[in-house]
């Protein structure tokens, strides 16, 4: 009998001791109590610790030491009731791994199987073997088919031995979710083929169950054709191919698009190996953009561009076409390399023009409707297929420059007059103002020259106005000949397009189709009695109506203007006349066939300066004549000069020469100064 043993026998002896009771000695023995008499017990006990004292080594008695005395002192600790086994060095090592064996050791984030051994309301209560069971939400079995059952065995992942309320923290919605990973990794390496059910709609695309993991499907990797409605795909159980993972986050990507993009390129190695060019197909209308339209051909994906849907002109291919149309077309041109096809529709039938009726020739009048519109003119589409121009020269009898884009609307409709038709080339001109008779061939009796007319205004250069007269009939304006009195830097000033205007027939011009107008001619000229109101000499009230560095037009009474050099616009305090400032001006130059007017600020105050002047010089030389003529009378008078008398003709002539130096004086300043000349060196 081992130690171990020996020490329960004792443990077990004394709560015998302390518990009176007999219970414990049925509890230690097979046997009965009245089968089992003290004695027997005794003895065996005693021979029991006999042997171990015999097997036990012998220790070394210890000091002596002084013993506390207590109520347990006579307690014999080597009386034990019950049986005793003993068991050798191997049996205990065998039996300590038996018990060993009756735990497990777990760890955080371990997948374990697990047994179900209860099921709650809410919870499932599962058993793994460890010191505590678990619990599991319900809502994690919902995928089980017919129900979680008592004794199922699953597999569950360890989230923590002990959560903060010392609870075991199981999961099998991580464990599928981890299990569900390494297999899409896996599937990713290989390439294989997994099946999924869409759960739900998302921003961009589907979501989809994969082994209990959550995948998304791109809209764009549903189909090989676009898809507009998700919802159709929700609930459904489908193929897909893993084509992208994340790791960091684990996160997939599938895609059931791989699979039928797989499965057609084997169709499309065989079509492209049939096709030939000319060869008419059979297509299904997948996209419509604006520049054609993209047909599946089985597999294959053919361009029908938008000039090859229709022989006449279409804005967008949905005036002809629709989604999901099936339709023939013919091959025009194929690569194999870039695995385009160019499709046609209108190729397989005949062109317009080679059909075109007998009474469509020149000289026939046809209508068209308005499909192009350029600078040099518009086309008018006669039938699908069949265009022809009217050229800008072409719209009306008139010579005025005419805007196509300004004068033709898009859609609308025109009768014409074919001029000219070739179908090898397949043009046609056509003419509008051919429709009515050429208004020139009476323009002498209509508007003769001199006439007076009343036209609109259609447009305006920075040289004339284009005024129409009447339907085909016109001329121009110039520049100067709009007023008499003002002149314009653009016509614009003047008049605006739309605006109505008289005008006088000057010239015409039969050949070249041209009038010369004249605005101004309605009245007469009124510059001939002008130069009798503004003489030159003449001082008038004007305002500065415009100012630059060259001088000021200055607007005069009766609508007039004239031009003030910047010379002439300074002020006697050395300031110049501003813009928008009245003033007095004074008429230095007036020109009746120039139609000018030059005047001056400056002159009036000079010339009030040197008026000033010249009444001073003439009162001087009014006294000095005076003084003159007493000196002769006196003279005359006197026979002989006394000294007295002497005395008097000095001083007379001393006044009569400072008056003639102040004449000289006042004759050198009229005179223009002369510029010094430079001193020699």
């Amino acid at each position: 009998m081992s130690f171990n043993i020996v020490k329960q026998l004792n443990a077990d002896a004394q709560e015998g001791a302390a518990t009176n009771d007999g219970a414990e000695t049925a509890a230690i023995t097979n046997v009965p109590v009245e089968a089992a008499p003290e004695e027997t017990v005794a003895e065996e006990t005693t021979n029991a610790v006999d042997a171990v004292e015999t097997t036990e080594p012998v220790v070394a008695a210890a000091p002596v030491e002084e013993r506390i005395v207590t109520a347990h002192d006579d307690f014999d600790w080597s009386v034990d009731k019950r049986n005793v086994s003993s068991y050798n060095k191997e049996e205990k090592a065998k039996y300590d791994v038996v018990y060993d064996n009756t735990f497990k050791q777990i760890n955080d984030g371990e997948m374990i199987q697990a047994t179900i051994e209860a099921i709650t309301k809410t919870d499932a209560v599962v058993n793994i073997g460890f010191k505590s069971d678990g619990l599991i939400s319900l809502n994690e079995f919902r995928d089980i088919p017919g129900g979680l059952k008592v004794g199922d065995v699953i597999e569950v992942m360890v989230v923590e031995k002990e959560d903060r309320d010392g609870n075991l923290h199981l999961s099998r919605k991580q464990a599928r979710t981890s299990r569900a990973w390494e297999r899409i990794v896996e599937l990713h390496k290989t390439g294989e083929i997994v099946t999924g059910i869409v759960t739900s709609k998302t921003k961009g695309g589907l979501i989809v169950d994969v082994f209990g993991m959550e995948t998304f499907l791109p809209g764009s990797q549903i189909d090989v054709k676009p898809v507009t409605d998700y919802d159709q795909f929700v609930g459904k159980t489908m193929e897909f191919k893993v084509v992208k993972i994340n790791e960091t986050i684990k996160n997939a990507v599938v895609s059931h698009k791989a699979l039928i993009e797989s499965d057609i390129e084997a169709q499309r190695a065989e079509i492209i190996g049939k096709l030939e060019k000319g060869q008419v197909l059979e297509g299904t209308i997948k996209n419509i953009t604006d520049f054609g339209a993209f047909l599946d051909l089985g597999g294959l994906d053919g361009l029908l561009y938008i000039t090859d849907i229709s022989w006449g002109r279409i804005n967008h291919p949905t005036e002809v076409l629709k989604m999901d149309q099936k339709l023939n077309v013919v091959v025009l041109d194929f690569d194999d390399d870039k695995k385009r096809i160019s499709l046609g529709l209108k190729q397989l039938t005949p062109h317009p023009w080679d059909t075109l009726s007998e009474n469509i020739k020149e000289g026939e009048v046809v209508k068209g409707k308005v499909v192009n519109i350029e600078d040099y003119g518009a086309f008018l589409e006669i039938m699908p297929g069949v265009e022809g121009l009217v050229h800008v020269s072409e719209i009306t009898w008139a010579n005025t420059p005419i805007n196509a884009k300004e004068f033709f609307k898009l859609n609308d409709e025109y009768e014409a007059k074919i001029v000219t038709l070739d179908k090898d080339t397949r043009k046609m001109s056509l003419s509008i103002k051919q429709m009515a008779n050429d208004p020139w061939s009476e323009i002498d009796v209509k508007f003769p020259e001199h006439s007076k007319h009343t036209g609109v205004v259609k447009n305006i250069t920075p040289y004339g106005v284009f005024v129409e007269l009447a339907t085909g009939i016109g001329g121009m304006i110039h520049i100067s000949d709009l007023s008499w009195l003002k002149r314009f830097n653009n016509p614009n000033e003047y008049t605006k397009v739309g605006e109505t205007i008289d005008v006088v027939i000057m010239n015409i011009d039969k050949d070249g189709r041209k009038l010369q107008l004249g605005h101004k001619q309605i009245e007469e000229d009124p510059w001939n009695s002008l130069e009798s109101t503004f003489p030159v000499g003449s001082v008038h009230e004007g305002t500065v109506t415009k100012k630059d560095d060259k001088g000021a037009v200055v607007q005069l009474p009766y609508g007039l203007e004239g031009f003030a050099p910047a010379r002439h616009l300074l002020k006697e305090d050395g300031k110049t006349v501003g813009a928008d400032e009245i003033a007095q001006f004074i008429v230095i130059e007036f020109d009746r066939n120039d139609k000018r007017i030059v005047l001056s600020h400056t002159r009036l105050w000079e010339q009030a300066i040197e008026e000033e002047k010249q009444v001073v010089m003439k009162e001087k030389r009014a006294d000095a004549e005076v003084t003159k003529k007493a000196v002769k009378n006196l003279q005359t008078k006197v026979e002989k000069s006394t000294l007295g008398d002497l005395g008097v003709l000095a001083g007379l002539k001393a006044k009569m020469d400072s008056a003639a130096a102040d004449a000289a004086a006042a004759d050198e300043a009229k005179e223009e100064p002369k510029e010094p000349k430079e001193p020699k060196a």
